[in-house]
């Protein structure tokens, strides 16, 4: 026969509503009663029953995450799965279920969120800067409902949104460049729509300035975000003129391809060119001389938008728009000589 609640309020000496305060985080029991009805709790194996409990509490315990899902998605934007980790981590502690929610066009975007809403299927929502729209941002604003984007929106609005500094990272990358001594840097950028590129290169732009350093406009250089086009864009750059003393490379996949065009022209790392990167996964430590990064913690900020979520679910009322997560420098053999 199956433990049941009752049986567990019996053994431990305390009513059911005791019991149930328990399992529900009150904080009116006092420390030394919770720990022993954890312990025969867990001495039974008694879970409580999730679809009871969120019944009664008029709650799902569920969250949704909704982002782009394409095609190779997990080798176009790899830290979208460890951005989920963090995610699931912190929400697994508060008794939460992380359902992921793939979706397309704009439209269907707005659909998804309509019936996760009318429908009741759960108690907050997670955005993927991927998915977010000004149509989405209007709904959300209309209805209330919890929610926290990852990665702060390119439009004014009164959403609730995570971020990492990449105006920041970019000066950090581009300061370290500088301190190694570099004085005529290129920035290879992605798509020129990309966001995160944008303030990483703003922040290259500004700490060349306050350096003293020209913005050479010949050596910012837009790609398509890939080893090969980003092979094809600076070997044109090695190829105009004068040639850049270091690169910061807006990505993984674009320092694989700045790297190849360095050495195809025969040129020596960190020796000729100092080259750095973004984030230490997947690709910076398979470079080959090892990539130089400002090092993203995506894990940390999974984390702390999980829990930031469930703060907002629970006062629904919390304004949420931070950076988190301080970006730090990895300094290895493609800018350091040794």
């Amino acid at each position: 026969m199956s433990v049941t609640i009752k049986d567990i309020a019996r053994e431990a000496g305390v009513s059911v509503s005791t019991v149930s305060k328990v399992i529900n985080g009150s904080s009116s029991i006092s420390e030394a009663t919770i720990q022993r009805v954890q312990y025969i709790m867990k001495l039974h194996n008694y879970y409580p029953n999730q679809r009871a409990r969120s019944f009664a509490q008029q709650a799902t315990h569920n969250v949704v995450f909704i982002s782009r899902l394409e095609r190779d998605i997990a080798f176009t934007n790899p830290h979208m799965f460890e951005i989920l980790c963090g995610v699931q981590k912190a929400l697994g502690k508060k008794d939460y279920a992380l359902t992921l929610c793939g979706v397309g066009a704009e439209d269907d975007e707005i659909a998804v969120m309509e019936r996760i809403i009318a429908q009741k299927s759960a108690d907050g929502i997670m955005i993927h800067g991927s998915a977010i729209s000004t149509r989405l941002a209007e709904l959300m604003n209309q209805t209330g409902f919890p929610h926290i984007v990852i990665g702060k929106p390119d439009f004014d609005s009164q959403l609730c949104w995570i971020d990492i500094n990449n105006y920041l990272s970019g000066e950090i990358a581009t300061k370290h460049l500088y301190d190694c001594g570099r004085r005529s840097l290129a920035f290879i950028a992605g798509h020129l729509a990309d966001q995160i590129s944008a303030h990483r290169l703003q922040g290259f732009r500004t700490t060349l300035v306050q350096k003293g350093l020209p913005v050479n406009p010949d050596f910012i250089r837009y790609t398509d975000s890939t080893k090969d086009g980003s092979f094809d864009v600076m070997k044109e750059l090695l190829s105009a003129g004068s040639l850049p003393d270091g690169v910061v490379c807006e990505n993984n996949s674009i320092a694989l391809g700045v790297v190849k065009a360095i050495k195809a022209a025969r040129l020596s790392i960190p020796d000729d060119i100092a080259v750095i990167g973004f984030d230490d996964y997947p690709f910076s430590r398979i470079v080959e001389p090892m990539l130089s990064v400002v090092n993203i913690d995506v894990y940390d900020m999974g984390l702390q938008a999980g829990s930031l979520l469930v703060r907002k679910i629970k006062n629904p009322m919390l304004q949420i728009q931070s950076y988190t997560t301080l970006p730090q420098l990895m300094v290895r053999a493609s800018t350091a000589k040794e």
